[in-house]
């Protein structure tokens, strides 16, 4: 045994057999080398229950006590002959262990010293004394008392065979000291230095990396040798691991040692072929191999090989090096002369355009002509389509169903936002980081330059300093211009002119002047209530049925529960919400199938205000009586037709005329129309034309927040105003829309069958309209305007005889 202070600190920096233990055993010169002092601590003690470790005899340890219970237990200790009871848990996880939670045998402890630690904590000093056999549990609170039967240790065995077991433990010990990398070799002289058997087998039992119930079985063990036998099965299996782990880590280290090997070699010949000229030929040899396959323009050859001249003569660690690799592979990527070949089967073209849209009879037919067209023709050379109509109707789908029908790849390239002309053009290659324009990448993307190019949102482009992109494309959708489309970045003409370009816009207003020359308008209205119930019955219920993974037995919605959600839970021309609706009532009934709750597959209209909540429309506030001096107009708007109310107010003052209601230039100009044509028909109208010039005039039109415009309010503010002016009452159920004259003529407007169909999903039953729009109401599917009349007029006293009471 060392008497150096040093060779203990060593020691206790040390983990010896075990890296994960809770604490390490400290060794005492004076403490160790007699074991046989008897010690008399009664059989009643204070016990604390260990985790995740064993105290064994005659080794001392340092151990944390945090518990309430353990600190009061360590407290009586201290005032009763500073003696424990050190007992191992069954489950560390237990915080107040009962009997059955602590094994029966345990370590009678000496408290050596208390210190107090920074942080707060108390760690004591214990020495190990004698085995104890838990008889019974006098109390469990404030602290563990118990009674316990002491096992004194027995005398060690002198023969020659434990000898050798005792130098055989040791021997493996210093075998593990010498493998194990985390271990000073000092600690072997510590060991040598050891010459109390029982000391010995104590402390390397308690260094172990076994589990616990392992350590319990050696301190219950009487016997020495099966007590030393079993340490030994320990150190072999222990030694065979390490050994196991040294083998694994020398073949990665040789593993390791070879491949930096071979990256210095690389690295070397690198830089000899770089001194030699020969640098990336391997690259450059593939780019040469892929351009011998390529169908592509002289142009486009006559590009490669000149950047790749200028490629070879490039050092590549030169930055232009990767910009002019980067410009040669996109040349290589880009589809020049490779078209997929067209599928001009008309009838299973119509047939794919029914299955993917319903309704729609006009744009589809219109399709079919366009692909008859290219049929007959072979090119492209014809306008391009633009779908205009509000969200949710169904414009890029009818894209993707054209390109499944062509059998062609189909390209998406959202113009929303956009204000960079170069996002259209590409960026010169003098910047670093340039790319090709988005046309560009789409078509290399693609695979093909005969894709179906959807150009989303045309009309949400919009321009700043950086040029404007509605000009770029005027070339791209030119059909005479755009087989020889001018890229910035690639810098060789590209043809575009068999790409079959469809955009889609919500409203025309903010569209280009030309750009809308360029394109064939094709106007898609909004849905009908009864279109809507077919669309969701064919497509949208499947489909949320599906991305809920719910099927037909668990779910289903009929006919007068999606018009209930179509009247009371949405206000739109399309369907998305529409879908999220519905998508809403799958969430609900995937909640209760998941959880198995009892409910009815077959929802109901109670279901629905159960799930989506109150009502979020009202179809009869626009049925209800009103006051004079209110008139409903119908109004187009981006997202479909809208119903507004017209209101006016008369008080004593000056003539003046007050507009309010968020109104535009035009509408403000209708206004000042109806009120000049009503001045000049006072006395047709039996008012006195005096009292124009002592009434203040108030029109205003609800919902402030939503800017308003347009011509087509003037026959509902000329109604209303004369309501105001000869208290009569407009009649119920009766909107209207047209535009006025000086005259008093009514003229045509435009989006009447949004406007009809929002005056049908509100309830309405009486529409005036101008006689010239009487051809836009016959073209709207008669079974979906049942119950409306229809009041044609062209002069604004046929207004005021219909709809004044």
């Amino acid at each position: 045994m060392p008497n150096s202070k040093n060779s203990i600190e060593e020691l206790l920096s040390s983990s010896l057999l075990n890296d994960d233990m809770d604490f390490m055993p400290i060794l005492s010169v004076d403490d160790v080398v007699d074991t046989e002092i008897d010690e008399f601590y009664g059989d009643l003690l204070p016990i604390i229950p260990l985790r995740n470790t064993i105290l064994f005899p005659n080794v001392i340890v340092p151990i944390s006590v945090g518990r309430e219970s353990s600190l009061l237990a360590l407290e009586a200790a201290e005032k009763s002959g500073r003696f424990l009871g050190m007992i191992s848990q069954r489950d560390e996880i237990i915080e107040h262990p009962k009997l059955e939670d602590l094994f029966t045998m345990g370590t009678v402890a000496k408290v050596m010293k208390t210190i107090e630690m920074p942080d707060g904590s108390t760690t004591a000093i214990l020495k190990g004394i004698d085995r104890f056999l838990l008889e019974d549990v006098e109390r469990f609170k404030p602290y563990i008392s118990a009674k316990i039967k002491p096992i004194h240790t027995q005398v060690l065995p002198d023969d020659i065979e434990f000898q050798a077991l005792v130098s055989s433990m040791k021997d493996l010990s210093m075998r593990i000291i010498t493998i194990s990398p985390n271990i000073p070799e000092e600690v072997s002289m510590v060991l040598k230095n050891m010459d109390n058997p029982d000391f010995l087998i104590h402390f390397i039992a308690s260094n172990l990396n076994m589990p616990i119930e392992g350590k319990q079985d050696l301190l219950e063990m009487d016997d020495h040798k099966e007590r030393l036998e079993a340490i030994l099965k320990q150190l072999s299996k222990e030694i065979r691991i390490l050994e196991l782990k040294e083998k694994i880590q020398q073949k990665v280290r040789v593993d390791l040692d070879k491949q930096q090997r071979d990256y210095v070699l690389q690295q070397q010949l690198r830089t000899i072929n770089e001194e030699l000229g020969n640098g990336e030929q391997n690259e450059l040899n593939e780019l040469l191999t892929r351009a011998l396959d390529k169908n592509w323009p002289e142009a486009a050859q006559a590009a490669f090989d000149k950047e790749i001249k200028r490629l070879k003569r490039t050092n590549p660690a030169a930055p232009d090096y990767s910009i002019t690799l980067n410009y040669i592979e996109l040349l290589l990527d880009l589809p020049w002369h490779n078209y997929t070949t067209d599928h001009f089967d008309l009838k299973k073209a119509s047939d794919i355009l029914d299955k993917d849209h319903y309704g729609l009879d006009k744009i589809k037919q219109r399709i079919l002509e366009h692909l008859a067209v290219l049929k007959l023709k072979g090119d492209m050379r014809s306008p391009i389509l633009c779908f205009v109509g509000p969200p949710g109707v169904g414009k890029t789908s009818l894209g993707r169903s054209i390109a499944d029908a062509l059998g062609r790849e189909y390209v998406r390239m959202s113009l929303g936002g956009l204000h960079d002309e170069s996002e259209i053009r590409g960026h010169r290659r003098t910047y670093i980081g340039s790319l090709p324009g988005r046309l560009i990448r789409s078509i290399q993307k693609a695979g093909s330059s005969n894709p179906v190019f959807i150009l989303d949102e045309v009309d949400k482009i919009s321009s700043d300093f950086r040029g404007d992109p509605a000009s770029a494309l005027l070339e791209v959708l030119d059909p005479e211009q755009n087989n020889t489309f001018h890229d910035n970045h690639l810098e060789v003409e590209y043809d575009l002119s068999k790409v079959m370009f469809i955009a889609t816009a919500n409203s025309l207003e903010n569209l280009h002047p030309a750009l809308r020359d360029r394109m064939e308008i094709i106007e898609i209205s909004g849905y009908s209530i009864e279109e809507k119930i077919e669309i969701a019955k064919r497509h949208l219920i499947a489909k949320q049925r599906k991305a809920h993974g719910l099927n037909s037995k668990q779910v289903r919605i009929g006919k007068k529960v999606l018009e209930e959600v179509i009247q009371y839970y949405t206000r739109e021309s399309g369907v998305r919400k529409l879908d999220q609706k519905i998508a809403a009532l799958m969430r609900a009934v995937a909640k209760s199938v998941a959880m198995e709750e009892d409910y009815t597959p077959s929802l109901k209209k109670e279901d629905v205000q159960r799930i989506l909540g109150k009502k979020r429309y009202d179809p009869d506030a626009y049925t209800d009586t009103n006051p004079a001096g209110v008139a409903v107009g119908l109004a187009w708007t981006p997202s479909g037709g809208d119903i507004l109310f017209i209101e006016t107010s008369l008080s004593e003052g000056k003539g003046k005329l007050t507009l309010t209601g968020n109104l535009g230039d035009v509408m403000k100009e209708s206004a000042e129309t109806a009120i000049s044509y009503m001045r000049s028909r006072a006395k047709h109208l039996h008012l006195d034309s005096e009292r124009f010039q002592k009434t203040n005039i108030h029109i205003h039109v609800p919902e402030g927040s939503i800017p308003k415009d347009g011509p087509s309010a003037g026959i509902t503010m000329f109604t209303a105003l004369t309501s105001s002016f000869t208290g009569k009452k407009v009649k119920p159920f009766t909107a209207m829309t047209g535009e006025i004259t000086l005259r008093g003529k009514v003229l045509p407007v435009g989006g009447i069958k949004e406007k009809v169909l929002a005056a049908k999903r509100s309830g309405l039953k009486h529409i005036v309209l101008c006689k010239q729009n009487q051809v836009d109401v016959e073209e709207i599917n008669p079974s979906y305007i049942s119950g409306l009349q229809f009041h044609y007029v062209s002069h604004m006293d046929e207004v005021l005889h219909f709809a004044l009471q």
